[in-house]
C-alpha cells in the first residue's frame, strides 16, 4: 500500500486534475483537503470534458470511494448541483462512493456576501483577485470559532441557533459597512434545512473512515488545490488564497497522520501562468506570452478568467520542492512549448544590487524582482503523439533533463496533451 498527496508547485492551474485522474486507477480512495470551489480541475475523458470545483476527481472510475475533508470549505448549494450535473452524465454520486467529513465548514450566503463587498472596496493595485465565492470569510469564521459545520446540519435547533447567533453581527456588517439588504433568518434556515435532507446520508468521520483503509491496505490519493504560491503562510502574502495548499495540510485536512505519507507528486507546469492579482516575475507581456496562452488555452476553469503567462519560474519550483517535501515531478503541457525556437528558466532574482534564490518577505520587493534568466533550446516538432520520453525531440528531452537537474528531483509523469493516453507514467508511486 501507499499514500500520495498531489500538490501544485506554482500558483494553480498546473494541471492536477489530469494526474489524479491517472494516479486514481492505482489508488482505492481519493481525498480532497482544503480549498473550496474556487478551485476547478479540468479533465478530458474519452473526449469529454469534466469540471470538477469540490468533488474529487476520483468520482470518474466506479469501483473508487472519494472523501472531502474537514479542511475544505463547501457551499452546500454548488455541491449539490455538481453531484446532479455528474449525475446526468451517467456518473451517480451516492453515500457510498463520496463521504463528507462532519467537521468541514460551509460557506453561508452571507460569506459570499461579505468577500464581493470587501474585495469592492480595495483600492486598484490592491485588490486580491478573489474569486468572490465566499472562501476567505468562511475560512475566517472558522478560525475566530464562529463557523458552521456541515455536522451542524444534522441538528435542527443546534444549526439555528449559530445561524441566528452569526446573522446578527453579519447583518450589521452588510447593512452598516457595505450598503446591503440584510438577510432573513427563516430563509436561509429553510435553504440549509433542504441541504440537510439531501446531503446527511453523505456526512460521517472521515478522519476515521481513512485510518480504517490505511490498516486495511488500501492505497489512499489527496488531492489539493491551487498551488504553492498560494498558501496562505507561504505564497505570495496577500495575493493567495486562505488556505494552506502545500502537502503539510493533506494530514491536518482529512485527518490523516503524517507518518503515513510515502510520496509527494509536485505537478510542475512546463511554463508558469497566474490567475488574478499579484507578483509574477517571469510574466511575458509580448506576442510570446499570447502565443503560449492561447496554444495552452489558459482560461481558469472556475472563472473562465484570462490567465497570466510566462516563462518556467525555477526558483518558485525549489520552493515548492523544499516546502511539500517533494518526491517526485509531474511536468504538464510540456507539448505548448513546441514551436518555440527558444526557451528560458529563471534560475535567480535580482532586486537592485541582491541576488535572492527565493521569493522575497517583503511585498515590496515582489515587483522590483527582475529574474535572472538561464536560455535554453527550443524544438519545432509537434509532440502530442509521443507516448515515450524517447520519442520526444532531443531539444525537450534536455528541457526536462534541466529541470530535473535545477530542482534536484526526477520526473515521474510527463504529459504532452489534455488525454488520458496522452500521459506518460514513468515511475507509479504506488507499486515502488
Amino acid at each position: 500500500m501507499a499514500n500520495v498527496v498531489i500538490v501544485g508547485t506554482q500558483w494553480g492551474d498546473e494541471g492536477k486534475g489530469k494526474i489524479v485522474d491517472l494516479l486514481t486507477e492505482h489508488a482505492d480512495s481519493v481525498v480532497r483537503f482544503q480549498g473550496g470551489n474556487n478551485a476547478g480541475h479540468t479533465l478530458v475523458v474519452d473526449g469529454k470534458q469534466y469540471i470538477f470545483h469540490l468533488i474529487p476527481s476520483g468520482i470518474l472510475y466506479e469501483n473508487k470511494q472519494c472523501f472531502i475533508g474537514n479542511g475544505v470549505v463547501v457551499d452546500p448549494g454548488v455541491l449539490l448541483l455538481e453531484m446532479k450535473k455528474l449525475n446526468d452524465q451517467g456518473l451517480p454520486v451516492t453515500p457510498q462512493r463520496l463521504m463528507l467529513s462532519s467537521r468541514a465548514h460551509m460557506i453561508m450566503p452571507y460569506h459570499k456576501l461579505l468577500d464581493a463587498g470587501s474585495e469592492a472596496q480595495l483600492a486598484s493595485g490592491r485588490k486580491i483577485g478573489t474569486t468572490g465565492r465566499g472562501i476567505g470569510p468562511c475560512y475566517g469564521d472558522k478560525v475566530l470559532r464562529r463557523g458552521i459545520k456541515l455536522g451542524d446540519l444534522l441538528d435542527r435547533e443546534s444549526f439555528r441557533e449559530r445561524l441566528q447567533e452569526n446573522l446578527e453581527v453579519k447583518n450589521f456588517l452588510l447593512a452598516q459597512q457595505y450598503g446591503m439588504e440584510p438577510l432573513a433568518l427563516d430563509a436561509v434556515y429553510d435553504e440549509f434545512m433542504t441541504y440537510a435532507e439531501q446531503l446527511a446520508p453523505f456526512i460521517g468521520n472521515v478522519a476515521l473512515a481513512l485510518d480504517r483503509q490505511r490498516r486495511e491496505g488500501k492505497n489512499i490519493l489527496f488531492e489539493g488545490a491551487q498551488g504553492t504560491q498560494l498558501d496562505i503562510d507561504h505564497g505570495t502574502y496577500p495575493f493567495v488564497t486562505s488556505s494552506n495548499t502545500i502537502a503539510g495540510n493533506a494530514c491536518t485536512g482529512s485527518g490523516f497522520g503524517p507518518a503515513h505519507i510515502d510520496a509527494v507528486i509536485g505537478i510542475l507546469k512546463a511554463y508558469t501562468t497566474r490567475v488574478g492579482e499579484g507578483p509574477f516575475p517571469t510574466e511575458l507581456f509580448d506576442a510570446t506570452g499570447e502565443s503560449i496562452q492561447k496554444k495552452g488555452g489558459e482560461f481558469g476553469a472556475t472563472t473562465g478568467r484570462k490567465r497570466r503567462c510566462g516563462w518556467l519560474d525555477g526558483v518558485i519550483a525549489n520552493e515548492a520542492v523544499r516546502l511539500n517535501g517533494i518526491t517526485d515531478l509531474a511536468i504538464t503541457k510540456l507539448d505548448v512549448l513546441s514551436g518555440q525556437p527558444e526557451l528560458q528558466l529563471a534560475t535567480a532574482y535580482r532586486v537592485g544590487d541582491r541576488t535572492l534564490e527565493t521569493m522575497p518577505d517583503n511585498i515590496k520587493d515582489y515587483q522590483k524582482l527582475q529574474p535572472v534568466y538561464e536560455k535554453l533550446a527550443g524544438w519545432s516538432e509537434e509532440i502530442s503523439h509521443a507516448r515515450h520520453p524517447d520519442e520526444l525531440p532531443a531539444k525537450a528531452r534536455e528541457y526536462i533533463k534541466r529541470i530535473e537537474e535545477f530542482t534536484e528531483t526526477p520526473a515521474s509523469i510527463i504529459s504532452v496533451g489534455p488525454g488520458r493516453e496522452q500521459t506518460m507514467l514513468l515511475r507509479n508511486p504506488f507499486t515502488r
